[in-house]
């Protein structure tokens, strides 16, 4: 409509010269589509369904996915008795949370403004020094940088809060990523096969703005947007995204960072704007 974006809603239309979009990033929950999993005659739990470890005392779970929800779940099930395997398609980063009382992510303010490579390189050396090197457990040291996977995969580092404790006394079994199910058992793509009482697929979520926004050209092939913060998309003058991204720093501080130039750039749009009509 010109210069002005409508919104089609079931209370009728709006119109704005100005979008913001902030439905956030986690909002639909995501579990890939394993082959077999339909016939499979265990339960396959999404995470955002887990509340705590006491109703799997004693049972053998199988954990899947890199992130920290993965590991923390993880690490509470066997707090609570149950045999764990963790599950893994790329090994990921894992750092301490705090050091010499530090939290890790005040680290993660510091490098935010450094190169995407150094920024790889120094944390990969922190976590050799803090965590050490867990090959020999069955994590291989990361294939991409920390920061890499934060900018291209929208993946954060993993803080530790006991995993990788429950790693190396073997509480907690690092196994290869799924390759199929049958009606009894978890195929791995090393070709082992476990049968687990349920598995829990920390899997991520996804955004899920397609239905509303797949049209415009502004999202990536995951649904992820491509613009953010206070730069809109060349195809959507007037269009922001506000929590699209995984940061080192923090998602909750790139927020508000994002949020306070947004509404600068807003306001003084809106002044130049009132005063160019003015002046005509």
């Amino acid at each position: 409509m010109g210069e002005r974006w409508q919104l089609r809603t079931s209370r009728g239309a709006i119109e704005a010269r100005y979008v913001v979009v902030g439905a956030g990033y986690n909002n639909v929950p995501f579990i890939p589509a394993w082959p077999g999993r339909d016939a499979f005659g265990t339960t396959v739990l999404h995470s955002q369904n887990y509340r705590n470890g006491s109703e799997y005392k004693g049972k053998r779970v199988l954990v899947v996915g890199s992130g920290n929800t993965g590991a923390e779940i993880a690490t509470d099930l066997v707090e609570h008795g149950a045999e764990v395997w963790w599950s893994f398609r790329t090994s990921p980063t894992i750092l301490p949370r705090a050091s010499l009382g530090i939290a890790t992510q005040s680290f993660g303010i510091m490098l935010r403004p450094l190169p995407v490579k150094i920024v790889d390189h120094v944390v990969a050396g922190f976590g050799l020094v803090t965590v050490g090197n867990l090959s020999k457990f069955g994590v291989p040291r990361p294939t991409r940088g920390a920061y890499t996977g934060a900018l291209r995969d929208h993946v954060l580092p993993i803080l530790d809060v006991g995993l990788v404790t429950a790693i190396k006394s073997g509480q907690v079994r690092p196994v290869a990523a799924i390759a199929s199910f049958d009606k009894s058992s978890v195929l791995l793509a090393d070709d082992q096969r476990l049968q687990p009482d349920v598995v829990i697929a920390c899997t991520g979520f996804r955004p899920a703005l397609e239905p509303i926004l797949g049209h415009l050209g502004v999202l990536d092939d995951q649904g992820v947007p491509l613009a953010h913060g206070p730069k809109d998309h060349a195809h959507a003058p007037g269009m922001f995204f506000l929590g699209y991204t995984n940061a080192i720093s923090g998602n909750l501080r790139e927020i508000a960072l994002h949020a306070r130039q947004l509404a600068r750039l807003i306001a003084t749009e809106r002044k130049r704007t009132t005063v160019g009509a003015t002046s005509n």
